[in-house]
């Protein structure tokens, strides 16, 4: 039977495989707005293709390699995902996936912002879902000179998120910490 976008009820299975998908994806914004490598290779197939368009499109391993010298541009990324729309076949699926990633120009004085989707397909696996292919889309951009600090500053005393192994939530989330040390 297949799946469809029009109301029908939903099944406990198909409910737990949205859930795992779900997961999925936004465990692949944590992965890449804390550079932890390791962890977005894990969320591919061996035989997947990632494809950013002319900026790359390659295998999980190519990906990966690929990853520290874009991320190198980039002060913070911030990648952010809604309303996601899956359609679910056996062990396969396909999931476009709204997303919203901002990045802060290494010398922190412009924001690009983009506004796209990513298009995806998944495969199960020995009962897990990874991505098989995933494809972004670019909707429409934005740039934004950033603005100095008005003074008084807002943000005092509140720590500053990193990218990479030193972010605060691997020190105040342990079980974050305990799960990024297992891949280190």
């Amino acid at each position: 039977m297949s799946d469809s976008l029009a109301p029908a009820p939903l099944t406990l299975e198909a409910a737990l495989d949205r859930m795992a998908l779900e997961r999925l994806v936004v465990t692949y914004c944590h992965a890449i707005d804390r550079r932890d490598l390791a962890l977005v290779r894990s969320l591919y197939h061996d035989d997947a293709v990632d494809d950013h368009g002319a900026m790359f499109c390659g295998s999980p391993d190519e990906y990966v390699a690929w990853l520290p010298a874009m991320l190198a541009n980039w002060q913070a990324t911030r990648h952010a995902v809604g309303n996601m729309l899956f359609l679910i076949e056996g062990d396969t699926a396909n999931g476009e996936i709204p997303t919203t990633a901002w990045h802060r120009t290494a010398d922190g004085t412009r924001d690009l912002i983009a506004n796209g989707r990513y298009l995806d397909q998944y495969a199960r696996r020995g009962g897990v879902w990874k991505f098989l292919r995933r494809s972004l889309v670019l909707d429409w951009m934005e740039e934004r000179a950033v603005a100095p600090s008005p003074g008084g500053e807002v943000d005092d005393g509140v720590e500053l998120g990193r990218a990479g192994p030193d972010d605060p939530v691997y020190a105040r989330l342990p079980l974050f910490g305990a799960d990024r040390l297992t891949r280190a």
